[in-house]
């Protein structure tokens, strides 16, 4: 007759008088701060969207998702807003804080649009 381990499945390991389950979480890749915002948006503002996401095991997927689109994103809109803006090496040669506060301008403005289309959609 089997025991009552073997029946059950899996491993365990005796922790004084009992036997416990050994449990681990599967390994996954971190989450960057777009992924953190948009988990931080589910779970404020969308709330039965990030349960189910969660409770079906698909939120740690989501969430690498759409940081992996989000800073691939940044990116261009940067390069493109700062192309489309004049802000060039050239000004950043000659005026050093006025590059960086238009920089940070344009830095801003992308933040805002992938606010609005990926993190709070």
């Amino acid at each position: 007759m089997k025991s009552l381990l073997e029946e059950l499945g899996g491993t365990y390991y005796q922790k004084g008088d009992y036997f416990l389950p050994d449990l681990s979480l599967p390994e996954t890749a971190p989450v960057g701060i777009w992924g953190q915002q948009r988990r931080h948006y589910l779970k404020t503002q969308r709330r039965p969207l990030y349960n189910a996401l969660l409770l079906s095991g698909k939120l740690n997927d989501h969430l690498i998702a759409i940081d992996t689109q989000a800073e691939a994103m940044f990116f261009q809109l940067v390069k493109q807003l700062a192309e489309r803006d004049g802000v060039r090496e050239q000004l950043k040669a000659e005026n050093q804080m006025e590059w960086v506060r238009q920089m940070n301008s344009v830095r801003n403005r992308v933040e805002e649009i992938i606010c609005s289309k990926l993190i709070c959609d």
